[in-house]
């Protein structure tokens, strides 16, 4: 049978259910894999927030390291036990998300990380928040390579030669090579700075595969932090890739849990006719990925299987890593546990509402924001949904909570735009909507409406900004206003640069977004979420 046919029958199989009894000559490797943990160190709520000790000793709370490193031993020994060949490997963003990074950086993280053996990671977008130095740092912590093929590091004197494009492992004789890559706007979404080039994975992948094959490694495994929509093109375009182990757009991929956005694992099917499996866990340590591959003498893929594992209270927490958290949790804890204000209801703040439509934390924010600077004339706020990460469950609000939605430090920045420059910026913020890309944007003191079928730059169909009295009027694109956003967005972050690039006497240093939310949920509690039609779609 061809290999493409092989390969496509494939498609239908589901579950961790025994293999098929294989010749003797197959070679069989299990892929133990997790993304975009986001410093989420302690176990999370179903809002994927930090979770409370109570709830958590109640059994309501997912994941967490200690949980983690508990499913990830033993299922790495009872593979072993059966002469299973075993990878475990992290789809990259394993900085940012909680008050655990924005106090020890990417230090707690590497020592943790260590402690799990990993073979390999991908390089995140998030890994560059920070700049070059905080990646080249961790690098040189952690036990395990962090690759990145698809750039040119040598003009980065902090990262050249500490971050390989792959590395290959030995396992029962056979090698396998793992490839990095990474989003290729990640020039926007973080900061690399100006000696980190970003170029197409396509261009950069057949030759490296090629060097591979040319070794005599005949199976190859792309760990991508690119998205599974990049994922998906990606393995339409390049042939050699036996699977891509995913991260970057948070998708859950299962065949057995509710609200999976697809199969596990997703196929697809390269230029040669092979259908490439990907696969991708969620986030913040809520599941852990299990992808077993079966290849042939030929090194071809003839079987991929796996789902994911929820890793909740019937998981035991590793003790030593929950102890070490515990420990570096003490000193933030008087600042996590100061409540803040209160919340009538649950406030959405889901990454599938804020990056697609208006979301209750985004008007939430935007309201904020736009309320502390209403005294300097200031009457449209804009805030991108990626930059909000989790829900707040109902009931007392507490620092940690807030840190845990806005995570990044970001301050308030002003500045005059026309009204065209606003229009630009939306047609921006819904210019990937598709891909859920984080630059959605969440608004205040406007209303909009566009149509997500047409094509990017030419969605937007309404933009009206609110007048004193409540009611809207079409915006004058010729007008000035005065416009708040964070201080990220404002660099021209998310593909902002009209922000960037047209904003007229601009100050980028205002109070961290963070303080901003909680002073306003302290003055209006209990707060009540709503939606207002801020944000319409027009199709």
């Amino acid at each position: 049978m061809p290999k493409a046919l092989i390969k496509a029958s494939l498609i239908g199989a589901v579950g961790l259910s025994a293999l098929s009894t294989s010749a003797l000559a197959d070679f069989r490797l299990t892929i133990l894999h997790v993304n975009d943990t986001h410093a989420r160190f302690e176990p999370i709520n179903k809002y994927n927030s930090t979770c409370s000790d109570e709830d958590n000793a109640a059994g309501e709370c997912f994941g967490g390291l200690a949980r983690l490193e508990t499913a990830i031993e033993q299922r790495r020994e009872a593979l072993t036990a059966e002469g299973r060949n075993v990878l475990t490997l992290h789809a990259g963003d394993q900085f940012q998300g909680s008050l655990f990074y924005t106090t020890y950086k990417g230090e707690l993280s590497a020592e943790l990380m260590n402690q799990f053996g990993f073979d390999a990671m991908a390089v995140g977008n998030h890994e560059f928040d920070d700049g070059p130095e905080a990646l080249a740092a961790f690098v040189d912590q952690v036990a395990f390579p962090v690759l990145f093929a698809n750039t040119d590091l040598q003009n980065e004197p902090l990262l050249a030669g500490k971050v390989p494009a792959y590395v290959t492992k030995e396992l029962s004789g056979e090698t396998v090579g793992i490839i990095g890559v990474l989003a290729e706007d990640t020039n926007e979404t973080s900061s690399p700075g100006p000696n980190v080039p970003f170029i197409r994975a396509e261009d950069v992948l057949p030759g490296l595969i090629e060097t591979l094959s040319a070794d005599g490694i005949d199976k190859i495994i792309v760990l991508s932090h690119a998205g599974l929509g990049r994922d998906m093109e990606i393995a339409a375009a390049v042939d050699g890739i036996d699977a891509i182990i995913g991260g970057h757009s948070h998708t859950l991929l299962s065949n057995t849990i509710e609200d999976a956005e697809g199969p596990y694992p997703t196929m697809v099917t390269s230029p040669d006719g092979t259908a490439v499996p990907i696969v991708q866990a969620f986030a913040y340590t809520k599941y852990l990925g299990e992808l077993e591959l079966v290849f042939d003498e030929n090194g071809e893929v003839t079987e991929a299987v796996g789902d994911l594992m929820t890793l909740d209270a019937s998981v035991d927490e590793d003790e030593a890593i929950a102890t070490r958290i515990d420990e570096a949790g003490a000193p933030l804890e008087e600042i996590k546990k100061e409540v803040v204000g209160e919340a009538a209801q649950a406030i959405d703040g889901d990454r599938a509402s804020c990056r697609a439509v208006e979301c209750a934390m985004g008007v939430l924010v935007t309201d904020a924001m736009l309320d502390r600077v209403a005294d300097q004339g200031v009457t449209i706020a804009i805030q991108n949904g990626g930059g909000l990460r989790a829900s707040i469950d109902a009931g007392p609000i507490t620092m940690g909570e807030v840190l845990t939605v806005l995570p990044f430090q970001n301050t308030l920045a002003t500045f005059e735009l026309t009204g065209a420059g606003i229009v630009a910026a939306l047609e921006n913020g819904v210019s990937q909507i598709e891909e859920g890309a984080g630059r959605f944007p969440q608004v205040a003191g406007l209303r909009y409406s566009f149509d997500p079928n047409d094509q990017p730059g030419q969605r937007i169909r309404s933009v009206e900004v609110e007048q004193d009295d409540g009611s809207f009027e079409p915006i004058d694109e010729a007008a000035n206003f005065l416009v708040v956003t964070n201080n990220y967005m404002r660099a021209g972050g998310d593909g902002y640069a009209v922000f960037r690039d047209d904003a007229v006497n601009a100050y980028d240093f205002g109070p961290n977004l963070e303080e901003v939310v909680a002073d306003y949920l302290g003055e209006n509690q209990p707060y009540e979420p709503r939606l207002e039609d801020r944000v319409l779609v027009d199709e």
